[in-house]
């Protein structure tokens, strides 16, 4: 699998995953996928659910809109988060809005301040711009 973001040992981030890379995924010894795509996103893989199931994934779906971040969305991935085992491989279409959720979730479970998740960002390449991150920047603030 080429570019997948290793937020943490619990939480990876990338794009679309493919039926073949979802089985890769379980093979690698992930648990869990959080796909937060809207069903509807050109690309999307409609039966995704049926699919990470087949191989033994957890699955867990919270569309995510990409150009504006929502605080309720965002709480609801954390809460889905907390009935999942890890590590957890999240997705979105090309892996922006996914590696914010994984470094929200790795953020918030370790307490770690702005500055923190701030250098986190930048050390994995995360853009710190990306609406998700932002808005939980600024609730850090």
């Amino acid at each position: 699998m080429s570019n997948v973001k290793k937020v943490s040992d619990e939480f990876s981030a990338g794009g679309q995953p493919t039926p073949e890379t979802l089985k890769q995924l379980a093979d690698e010894g992930y648990k869990s996928v959080v796909n937060l795509r809207s069903l509807d996103e050109t690309g999307a893989l409609v039966d995704e659910q049926q699919q990470a199931k087949a191989v033994g994934l957890e699955y867990v779906n919270v569309p995510l809109k990409t150009n504006s971040a929502n605080d309720n969305l965002t709480a609801t991935v954390l809460s889905e988060l907390q009935g999942l085992p890890t590590p957890v491989y999240f997705h979105c279409g090309a892996g922006g809005r996914a590696s914010a959720l994984a470094l929200i979730a790795f953020a918030t479970q370790q307490k770690l301040n702005r500055e923190q998740v701030l250098a986190r960002a930048k050390e994995l390449d995360i853009n710190p711009d990306q609406p998700y991150l932002q808005k939980f920047l600024e609730n850090l603030s």
